[in-house]
């Protein structure tokens, strides 16, 4: 059954001190129709929201968390790409706004090299993510830091709270700038400075 797949409380839990903030915090939804009764406070970000009970077990509470995470990172790595092309772009590539380029590479053939990459990447996580059910690692966790910020574990709970708020952040923002040049043909920081009036 499922619970072959839940993980140890070590693997799951934060330490009891940050544990009790969580329960503690005025922005945690309280047990409702909205939210899910796997959804404990015991990850960074929980806030108890589910109201398509998508997360009705530990195993895929810990799946939507990797692609949480994943689809984050990708969308924070998307955003800053957005909008240093405004700015620089490789000599050998034509100046364009980024949704075009997109279209571009499609046109140009390097669609295809972007596809084999992204398929070479997702091996490893269909690895890491039968690691995740297994209760081997937290999800989204690789074990990277090459610099070593996370000196403790109230450090790397701290980091992990930061990544996943930005992370959704950043899902939003590049979706948002997308759909905010289809509409106005202008560019993030075009728009700042001369903004359009959908009006």
């Amino acid at each position: 059954g499922a619970e072959a797949f839940a993980p140890g409380s070590s693997l799951i839990r934060p330490p009891s001190s940050v544990r009790a903030g969580i329960a503690n915090s005025p922005l945690r939804m309280q047990q409702s129709s909205w939210s899910s009764t796997v959804l404990d406070g015991t990850m960074p970000g929980d806030r108890g929201f589910d109201p398509l009970k998508f997360a009705n077990s530990i195993p895929k509470l810990r799946i939507y968390r990797e692609a949480e995470l994943k689809h984050g990172r990708f969308a924070m790595l998307a955003v800053l790409g957005f909008t240093v092309q405004e700015f620089y772009t490789f000599p050998f590539f034509p100046h364009m706004a980024p949704v075009d380029a997109h279209d571009y590479c499609v046109t140009a053939g390097c669609g295809s090299q972007v596809i084999f990459w992204i398929s070479f990447v997702e091996i490893f996580g269909v690895v890491a993510l039968f690691e995740t059910l297994q209760g081997k690692r937290e999800p989204g966790d690789f074990a990277f830091d090459p610099l070593g910020l996370a000196k403790s574990e109230a450090v790397l709970e701290k980091y992990r709270l930061a990544e996943i708020k930005h992370s959704r952040l950043a899902m939003i923002a590049i979706g948002g700038f997308i759909h905010q040049y289809w509409v106005t043909k202008q560019t993030v920081f075009e728009q700042l400075g001369n903004f359009k009036s959908l009006a």
